[in-house]
């Protein structure tokens, strides 16, 4: 999509907010601390829009403008609220500077090297180094017991098998609000990855606050074909959100951020 027009620049930065703020989330690991970086994003824009009008796709232009506020911010993630967060945050001093911005910016957000150079100021060398030293190190950093909650069998195996493949094993698969709840009783995993329509007609978004009445330190990510229905600000939101149909990049890097970050942010019902 291109933006030549002042209408159509602006058009075009509204619907890519969404996907900033999921981003800016995921990045910060806290729907706080990335919704403020996302709005001072847009006020930055509102203010001087050359960052942003200079590149030809308004979406690329936006992360680009989002990255110099953060990045002059210092890159901060957001303040530990709990003892898993605090964790994750011992295990953000670790990783390589730029690499999981890289990784984000590739499987969540599909941009390539060359475009993740634009954003992240860099070149497309650097950009895909980043994305592969990031794979490396988050998916050996921390490895635990997941939980899925999906109601389409084959969905469900392949993420089970992507899961495994990257050393994390499975407490089992629930298809339902009610399978999920005592499925989590009897064995309390480590994260938890939803679907948000279930079998029954039950929502994935109930059965995970029902759960985290009982552990409310466990992270989740959400699955959805449609994500920018849950991105709407009106309501909290997951940090971790990934879309169907997914690709295997998608679910291995969600799984690798959330542990890091172990939000337990949820959707309101």
């Amino acid at each position: 999509m291109t933006s030549k027009e002042p209408g159509d620049f602006a058009a075009s930065v509204a619907a890519n907010v969404p996907f900033l703020r999921r981003y800016a989330r995921a990045l910060t690991g806290s729907q706080d601390s990335g919704d403020r970086y996302a709005a001072a994003t847009l006020e930055a824009i509102l203010l001087d829009d050359t960052p942003a009008r200079d590149r030809i796709d308004a979406k690329l232009g936006l992360f680009r403008a989002f990255h110099m506020v953060w990045g002059s911010a210092g890159a901060p993630v957001g303040e530990a609220d709990s003892r898993l967060s605090a964790r994750a945050q011992t295990h953000m001093a670790s990783l390589t500077p730029n690499t999981r911005e890289a990784l984000l910016l590739h499987v969540i957000e599909g941009f390539s090297a060359e475009e993740i150079a634009v954003v992240m100021d860099t070149d497309a060398d650097e950009a895909g180094e980043f994305i592969n030293i990031a794979r490396r190190e988050m998916e050996t950093s921390v490895t635990g017991k997941v939980m899925v909650i999906e109601d389409e069998a084959i969905i469900a195996m392949d993420i089970v098998s992507i899961v495994q493949d990257i050393g994390h094993s499975v407490t089992g698969i629930a298809r339902t609000r009610t399978e999920a709840v005592k499925l989590a009783a009897s064995q309390r995993p480590d994260l938890i990855l939803a679907d948000i329509q279930l079998a029954d007609n039950s929502s994935g978004i109930d059965a995970v606050n029902d759960i985290l009445g009982g552990f409310n330190d466990i992270p989740v990510i959400f699955i959805t074909a449609f994500p920018e229905r849950l991105l709407t600000g009106e309501r909290p939101e997951p940090a971790f959100l990934i879309t169907k149909p997914f690709s295997e990049d998608q679910v291995r890097s969600a799984v690798s951020q959330a542990m890091f970050f172990s939000s337990t942010e949820t959707l309101a019902a």
